[in-house]
């Protein structure tokens, strides 16, 4: 009976498995079995064949342009064309934006890399694309990018015209020697006037107006054009197979699982899978465990030629390792190192505190592994009575600061405090020596500069400032500049004549206190020009300036996590803002507490916020009043005890409601 059993289901079993056999390679089934399970093998790729592509079909570029103008719309077009993602997904938009915070504003913050393939007549060409930032706050990642090209695409809209940061980008571009196609984008809006924006690139850049290619790139009007440009005007890389390996570090970010990511261009010598490399900056070794190409996401290949550009996971476990700019090539080959890349100059500095303490070393090694991706943020510890230990970061801008800030709260879900951004001081001491301070708590006191005291002066940091401004709003601007401490004004008309809008635009250029910019001025510049007004600022040096250091003092104690350095003329205003902005958020307690501002030893602001009184007469009905006075002179003595021992503790949503502005 058993036997007969055993037979009956194995009869089963069998014809299960046949059925799953037949039927396994077109729809899914599973089996009860402890093997794994059977599913339909999806239709492989075609694997790439990076050995087909050599320099003379390789074309590596990238889009430049003022904030706003389309770059990221007219990458989707191009991925489009080559075929690299389905032209039928209506889901296209900004497919190279792949931040949550890119997604959210609108704008790109992180440089990306996509390789494409395009057929023309009958040569298959490799165009490795690179879309880049607009604003001026992440011209590293511009610069950085156009190291790994040898062209670009400068975009201008065709109905705002040559804007500021499109003036800066350009003569970057040219510095390295790049070959520029100029585009002109959005011509189909009613707004656009190609012609009258023609002429402007023509006498601010010196484009012959016949090499201009007017494109949509959001309807992919004329954007077949920009591909056989790239391929008829840009150069081919340089590099040789037979040559040691060369390989050129540009950007670099961080995989749990894998370590650091690094994209690489390589210069000559061909990298394979395996290949032991090491680095001409840290001397490390390392194995290549896995490399391919961007298209858009990680395509995986045997190996990286000269010329193309890819991504390379070889085990590096520590995001110190990865310098930008670095050089790698194979172990016992040395090569001469690569020019690499100027250091980032941070023109902000901004504490950053784990909204619960204990949470500090989490919030460091996300700041590192962040940094990674940014590598223009410099970063070191610092700690405050108030706030605990943190890290005191330095950022290309503002708005850098509060990208970096949202990075850390989207992607490591970290909660943080940012303290009120400062710019780097320059202290000239009466020994001869210097020395840079950013952080307010180490500003010298008025003290330290009278007569016998260590320091001698203090200088402040200055931009050169360009505004491009319709001219009906030029006055306005005037005015904006002068109350920010603005200096050397110059202005020049920048449209030629027939402007069909008939009002002119005019480009400016004055002198500006570093720290008149990290504040409010870029607001007032949109509120004042109606949005019109575009704004870029490059380095100046320093300049001598009467600064003070202004504390906080609650209860005639001194909160260092508020510090500010502010100027002189400014300083009682400030003050009195500060403190008004105080008195809202901080609770009241039993006793009544002084909020003070002070420079040096003098109070120039001041506020008192009343104690809470509870009504200690409340049960006393009827007798003589000396009864109730008694009772409220316990209650005042009691007081005037706790005003002198009591201790005044700044919240946490109260430094979030005084550090939003």
């Amino acid at each position: 009976m058993l036997q007969s059993w055993r037979q009956a289901c194995l009869k089963v079993f069998d014809r299960h498995q046949k059925y799953l056999a037949r039927t396994c390679g077109t729809q899914p089934w599973r089996s009860f079995s402890n093997s794994a399970v059977c599913w339909a093998a999806p239709a492989q790729k075609k694997a790439i064949r990076m050995e087909d592509y050599p320099c003379e079909v390789i074309r590596n570029f990238s889009i430049i342009a003022h904030i706003d103008h389309g770059k990221s719309t007219l990458a989707d077009r191009l991925l489009e064309l080559t075929g690299t993602i389905n032209k039928q997904a209506r889901g296209n938009q900004q497919v190279l934006d792949k931040l949550k915070v890119e997604r959210e504003r609108g704008i790109t913050v992180k440089a990306q890399t996509a390789s494409m393939f395009h057929d023309r007549d009958q040569t298959r060409y490799l165009l490795n694309l690179i879309d880049t930032p607009g604003h001026v706050d992440f011209s590293w990642e511009v610069a950085r990018s156009l190291a790994a090209c040898q062209g670009a695409l400068l975009l201008v809209d065709a109905s705002q015209g040559v804007q500021a940061q499109s003036i800066s980008v350009y003569h970057v571009a040219k510095e390295k020697g790049l070959t520029i196609i100029p585009v002109l984008n959005k011509i189909d809006l009613p707004a656009a006037q190609p012609e009258v924006v023609a002429k402007q690139m023509q006498s601010t850049f010196g484009i012959d107006p016949e090499d201009v290619i007017g494109i949509s790139a959001k309807t992919g009007k004329g954007v077949e054009q920009v591909l056989h440009a790239i391929i008829e005007r840009i150069p081919p890389p340089n590099g040789n197979p037979s040559d040691p390996l060369k390989a050129f570090l540009f950007d670099s970010s961080y995989d749990r699982y894998r370590g650091v990511i690094s994209l690489m261009s390589i210069q000559g010598g061909v990298l394979q899978k395996g290949d032991k490399i090491a680095s001409c900056f840290t001397r490390k070794r390392y194995e290549v465990t896995e490399l391919g190409i961007m298209h858009p996401e990680e395509v995986p290949t045997d190996c990286l030629r000269p010329g193309q550009v890819g991504f390379v996971a070889c085990s590096m476990k520590e995001s110190a390792e990865a310098h930008i700019g670095d050089t790698f090539y194979r172990v016992g080959q040395p090569v001469e190192p690569m020019p690499g890349f100027k250091p980032a100059k941070a023109m902000v500095y901004a504490g950053v505190y784990p909204v619960d303490s204990n949470d500090f070393l989490k919030l460091e090694e996300s700041i590192k592994r962040l940094s990674l991706t940014d590598r223009s943020v410099e970063v070191t510890r610092e700690t405050s009575s108030a706030l605990g230990q943190g890290c005191r970061l330095g950022f290309l801008g503002t708005l850098h600061m509060d990208v970096f800030r949202q990075r850390l709260e989207d992607e490591y879900n970290a909660d943080v405090i940012i303290t009120a951004p400062t710019v780097p001081y320059k202290i000239l001491h009466r020994n001869g020596k210097e020395s840079i301070v950013s952080n307010p708590t180490d500003f010298p006191e008025p003290a330290d500069f009278a007569s016998g005291g260590r320091a001698k002066a203090v200088q402040e940091p200055i931009v050169k400032a360009s505004i491009i401004v319709p001219e009906k709003y030029f006055s306005a601007m005037m005015e904006l500049v002068f109350e920010h401490r603005g200096t050397d004004l110059d202005w020049h008309a920048l449209d030629v004549a027939g402007d069909a809008s008939g009002d002119g635009r005019v480009l400016m250029s004055a002198t500006l206190p570093l720290a008149e910019i990290v504040t409010d001025f870029f607001d007032k510049l949109k509120s004042r020009s109606s949005g019109f007004a575009s704004f870029d600022y490059e380095d100046a040096g320093y300049q001598a300036s009467d600064m003070r250091k202004m504390t906080f003092l609650l209860n005639s104690k001194p909160v260092d996590a508020l510090a500010l350095i502010v100027h002189a003329d400014k300083a009682e205003a400030i003050g009195r803002h500060w403190v008004e902005k105080l008195f809202k958020v901080i609770p009241r307690q039993l006793f009544e507490i002084p909020i003070q501002a002070a420079v040096g030893g003098k109070i120039i602001a001041r506020r008192t916020l009343s104690a809470m009184r509870a009504d200690v007469t409340a049960g006393l009905y009827g007798g003589h009043y000396e009864r109730k006075l008694k009772h409220l002179n316990n209650q005042k003595e009691s007081k005037r005890k706790m005003k002198r021992v009591g201790k005044v503790d700044l919240p946490q949503e109260a430094f979030f409601d005084l550090l939003s502005k």
